[in-house]
């Protein structure tokens, strides 16, 4: 988490539901990495790319990410927060750094809210809306930005100054799959630590080209991504290491 702590929040104050937290942020627990096995050390090899550079994902025909998000860490220990309806949407998901937090329908109830029990420090809350409610790849809207608390234990926009350099090692995988999002894995999708570098960032990666972060992976943490390239591409890739830059 030190690579969080030095990047600079572009943040502002949102509403709030709170009511006198019990605690401020800044007492919650460091966020664990989802995967709580052993990781091997990934060892610098070098490697090459496709040749042709990969171009920016495009997701905006998809739903737009839900909005209007207020709440923050209550006196109860909890951060709870509300969004605003996104019209056509069915139901919605959140995540905290991308795991699933909360599936929400939506049956016309007059606060959409969700609820994290276990909160932890400087951790990413997003979401997507959904235009049916079967998860399916092509029901999925675009991500929202992430939210983090701020310095008053208000939930604030959070996202990676562009122009942001993150000096990375890069690996690659070529699963053919739904990533953790849940769209279609494919060129210009990429797994992060989603701890560090919220879904919906958009990075370049020498050599490779544009990145759309997407996905996650049980080896994918800290100075890690993983690029997404087709069958042996993904093997001559190796494991490089480079100074990604964030659009």
């Amino acid at each position: 988490m030190r690579l969080a702590r030095v990047l600079a929040l572009a943040a502002f104050a949102a509403g709030s539901l709170l009511v006198a937290p019990a605690a401020s942020a800044a007492t919650l627990p460091a966020c664990q990495h989802f995967y709580p096995g052993p990781i091997p050390d990934r060892p610098v090899t070098g490697g090459h790319g496709p040749g042709t550079l990969v171009g920016a994902v495009d997701v905006s025909n998809r739903l737009p990410a839900p909005g209007s998000v207020s709440g923050g860490l209550g006196a109860d220990g909890k951060v709870t927060f509300t969004f605003a309806r996104v019209a056509g949407a069915k139901a919605y998901r959140a995540f905290r750094n991308g795991q699933a937090l909360q599936w929400i329908s939506d049956w016309g109830q007059p606060t959409l809210t969700v609820t994290d029990a276990s909160p932890c420090e400087n951790a990413n809350y997003q979401l997507y809306a959904m235009t049916a409610e079967d998860n399916s790849p092509g029901s999925l809207g675009q991500i929202s930005t992430a939210y983090r608390l701020d310095g008053t234990s208000r939930l604030a926009p959070y996202r990676i100054p562009a122009g942001t350099t993150l000096n990375y090692r890069v690996t690659s995988y070529n699963d053919v799959a739904q990533t953790a999002l849940g769209y279609n894995a494919g060129p210009g999708f990429c797994a992060v630590d989603a701890r560090i570098i919220p879904w919906g960032t958009r990075f370049s990666v020498p050599g490779y080209g544009e990145c759309y972060a997407a996905d996650i992976g049980s080896w994918i943490k800290d100075d890690i991504v993983d690029v997404w390239l087709p069958g042996s591409q993904a093997d001559a890739w190796g494991i490089q290491r480079l100074t990604l830059t964030v659009r």
